[in-house]
């Protein structure tokens, strides 16, 4: 799964990021392969992932902005069992490392805020090693490049992306894909 993720990271760099049902029901429509899902509950969100994969779309939860799972390994167990995603996206080092003991694609995010943030980042991914980093917001060139070279894994750039000239030089700058809600960009 892994190796499938990283090449349709390549082959369709555009990952629809949804926030809401309308959110959902629109990437559907979009050649997005990859669909990060931010919002939603315990409830809801195997449903939601079903629609996705019902799609043929990859599926990936943020399980930190998912209402009713704790910030603790166990709710990865249950978006493994229970939701059958294809992979999490967290900010939680010990929410990543158990995904990946699982078998979860891992896409670990980082809010690059201050020149601290590199440090973190370096430690972090050096001790955990997701499949993915996701850096925010993305619309720091100089930011991408640097993170590019500390990580051996592709990097996401995500927040702010507006338009196809902010795709383009997220992706020049060293991002290998971008994610975004702007739902304008899923369809450039």
């Amino acid at each position: 799964m892994r190796s499938a993720f990283h090449d349709i990271l390549i082959d369709c760099p555009v990952i629809a990021a949804v926030k809401d049902d309308e959110g959902l029901e629109k990437c559907l429509e979009s050649e997005s392969q990859i669909v990060f899902i931010l919002y939603g509950d315990l409830i809801r969100i195997p449903q939601m992932v079903k629609k996705i994969k019902d799609a043929g779309k990859l599926a990936m939860v943020h399980i930190d902005l998912i209402a009713g799972l704790s910030g603790k390994e166990v709710a990865v167990d249950y978006i493994k069992q229970e939701t059958l995603a294809d992979g999490i996206i967290s900010t939680k080092m010990a929410i990543v490392k158990r995904a990946k003991e699982l078998g979860l694609v891992t896409v670990f995010r980082f809010f690059v805020i201050d020149s601290m943030a590199f440090d973190n980042i370096r430690k972090q991914y050096h001790t955990v090693q997701p499949d993915v980093v996701e850096i925010l917001p993305g619309l720091m060139p100089k930011i991408i490049t640097k993170v590019s070279k500390l990580v051996s894994c592709p990097v996401i750039a995500g927040g702010l992306i507006a338009d196809k000239a902010d795709i383009i030089g997220a992706i020049e700058a060293g991002a290998t894909a971008i994610s975004s809600t702007n739902q304008k960009t899923w369809f450039i």
